[in-house]
């Protein structure tokens, strides 16, 4: 009964610790891009420039109790905020319940703040830094459970498979969309981004070849609809792909439906 009370603690600490995390990944998103100071500059509303005192910067809580608006002009918070904190706090238990206390818990935690960070990012800026990418590719390598030689070899054909489709759909693009739809600046467009390499190299790497497969799968599979609405709708042609790798990746991840299909096939 006593280990039960101390396990449910653990999980409720799990979840606290990453809707705190959550929140400090919000200034992660707002500010890596626009290289902004993380330690000197204090958090504040982007309306009236307001500082948000800490009573007002609870994660989650404040942001209900507030009615998502800013406490002093009114202005409506988007909701994002709320979402990544929640996200965040839902994956590090999520994590725990699978892993539990453990060095791979730690290493897979922290790449999994990386990557809600990359994402949120490319879907704001559709860009994302460098040094994050690298990040997660180095973190990968640490939580993987395959030897470091099987590592680097699934890391290398996914790569490799992910030029050659990207070669493929950017040739379709150019040269048959862009005259399908008559549309001149599809000519120049890159199917997909240099920065979903080390994405595509991670999932490699922590899935193995045949999970990977799957993650990449249900990656397109997520994209459609947004792709559909940024291209007709919005009139956007660029679509981030990185937070769709990276919905794809943990979708496989923690339901493993390798394992499920291997069962019914």
């Amino acid at each position: 009964m006593i280990f039960l009370k101390e396990r449910d603690a653990l999980e409720l600490f799990s979840f606290i610790f990453g809707i705190c995390i959550g929140s400090f990944l919000n200034v992660l998103i707002l500010r890596l891009p626009q290289n902004e100071s993380l330690m000197t500059a204090r958090s504040h509303c982007p309306k009236c420039n307001h500082v948000i005192y800490w009573y007002h910067n609870i994660p989650l809580f404040s942001y209900l109790f507030l009615l998502g608006k800013c406490s002093y002009c009114g202005t409506k918070i988007s909701f994002l905020y709320f979402f990544i904190e929640l996200i965040s706090g839902i994956i590090t238990l999520a994590l725990f319940l699978k892993l539990g206390l453990n060095q791979e818990f730690i290493f897979m935690v922290l790449l999994s703040y990386v990557l809600i960070t990359l994402s949120f990012i490319d879907f704001k800026y559709k860009a994302v830094p460098d040094y994050l990418l690298l990040i997660v590719f180095i973190l990968s390598l640490i939580a993987t459970n395959f030897s470091i030689i099987e590592a680097f070899k699934n890391a290398f054909l996914f790569t490799g498979a992910f030029v050659l489709l990207n070669f493929v759909i950017t040739f379709y693009i150019q040269n048959i969309k862009s005259r399908i739809l008559k549309d001149e600046s599809l000519k120049t467009q890159e199917a997909l981004g240099e920065g979903d390499i080390p994405i595509i190299a991670m999932m490699g790497i922590i899935l193995g070849i045949n999970g990977g497969l799957i993650a990449i799968f249900l990656a397109a599979i997520f994209a459609i609809i947004p792709a559909i609405y940024s291209n007709f709708v919005k009139k956007d042609i660029q679509t981030p792909f990185i937070p769709y790798l990276v919905l794809g990746f943990f979708t496989e991840y923690f339901f493993d439906l390798e394992t499920i299909i291997k069962v019914f096939f």
